[in-house]
């Protein structure tokens, strides 16, 4: 496992890491104890950071990590998000009182008394205009309960706004072979800064692990059914935004990436390793299987010049254009 620096913190992490969506919930069926294996299979592999929110299966996916971290804390980072839990559009959401009870239910979960990244969870631009919420954060800050904060976003612009302020140590964002936009401005941008990057949806829901065919049915349970077209939440955390039909079409299109490399899973994994300005790829995972595919990719063969420039151009001319809802 190779480690970088969390931008400017003082945060070395794996640069393969784990979000844990999947295993907290709206991802279909989880089990339990193949995500505590799986979980601890991955730090045996050398994973020090896990992405996690306090609506991931209602705090489940925090509890899930406080066992398996246990004994571990001061060597395994943890990242968690707030506000979404409550009316993401209502200003008291973001208030000092409300902020505490969402971070004191967080570190409860994880059993800890520190929480080493806290991120405010994909909020609306108003809320990021307004700025209040980053004198809160703050203040956590300086009282010892967190280490760093940072945020979530849905769009360049809104990141581009983050960066703005000096006291944001990351942002989160979606990124992948099918969504590019960030390369332009915001990552270069985020580089002067010094804030770090983690690369959310790195697969784009599973389309970039080439095993779809169009007519794939998803659990009830799954996001992939409930939102593939917003209707709970931004149409971007789901395939990236890009209606199912057409994500299978251009995923099988991209599937020489494999070539060389074991899986196309690998190889998506691999291509935003090599984009510099990123700080780790968070995919998701259910199981222990899912983990080593998905480390497999720290290793394998990078891409060429030639093949980047494939890559991107292949965005640019056929991808771009069907990507649904701001970004």
């Amino acid at each position: 496992m190779h480690y970088r620096q969390l931008g400017n913190t003082d945060l070395k992490i794996s640069e393969l890491s784990f979000g844990t969506w999947a295993i907290g919930g709206s991802w279909g069926k989880t089990n339990d104890k193949e995500s505590l294996r799986a979980l601890e299979r991955a730090m045996d592999k050398g994973v020090n950071f896990f992405d996690t929110a306090d609506v991931y299966g209602d705090g489940h996916s925090e509890a899930l990590i406080a066992k398996a971290t246990k004994g571990k804390e001061s060597e395994i980072h943890v990242a968690s998000k707030f506000c979404r839990a409550g009316d993401i559009h209502d200003p008291e959401t973001y208030t000092e009182s409300s902020v505490r009870t969402y971070l004191e239910g967080t570190l409860k979960r994880l059993n800890r008394d520190q929480l080493d990244l806290y991120q405010i969870h994909c909020p609306p631009i108003e809320i990021l205009k307004d700025g209040r919420v980053f004198e809160v954060l703050d203040k956590l800050k300086q009282e010892g309960k967190i280490r760093y904060y940072g945020v979530s976003v849905e769009t360049v612009e809104e990141g581009l706004l983050c960066l703005e302020n000096d006291n944001v140590s990351t942002l989160q964002v979606i990124f992948n072979m099918l969504r590019q936009k960030p390369l332009d401005l915001l990552f270069p941008r985020a580089k002067e800064k010094g804030v770090g990057i983690l690369a959310r949806v790195p697969l784009a829901s599973g389309l970039l692990t080439g095993k779809f065919s169009t007519d794939h049915t998803f659990e009830a349970s799954d996001h992939r059914s409930f939102n593939k077209n917003g209707e709970s939440f931004n149409v971007g955390e789901t395939f990236g935004g890009i209606p199912f039909s057409k994500g299978v079409e251009l995923s099988n299109q991209l599937k020489w990436v494999a070539n060389g490399r074991g899986n196309m899973t690998r190889a998506a994994l691999k291509w935003i390793l090599q984009q510099e300005g990123v700080s780790t790829v968070i995919p998701g995972f259910k199981n222990v299987e899912q983990v080593e595919d998905n480390l497999g990719a720290v290793s394998i063969t990078g891409f060429t010049n030639e093949e980047l420039e494939e890559i991107e151009m292949f965005y640019k001319n056929q991808v771009a254009q069907h990507i649904r809802g701001a970004y």
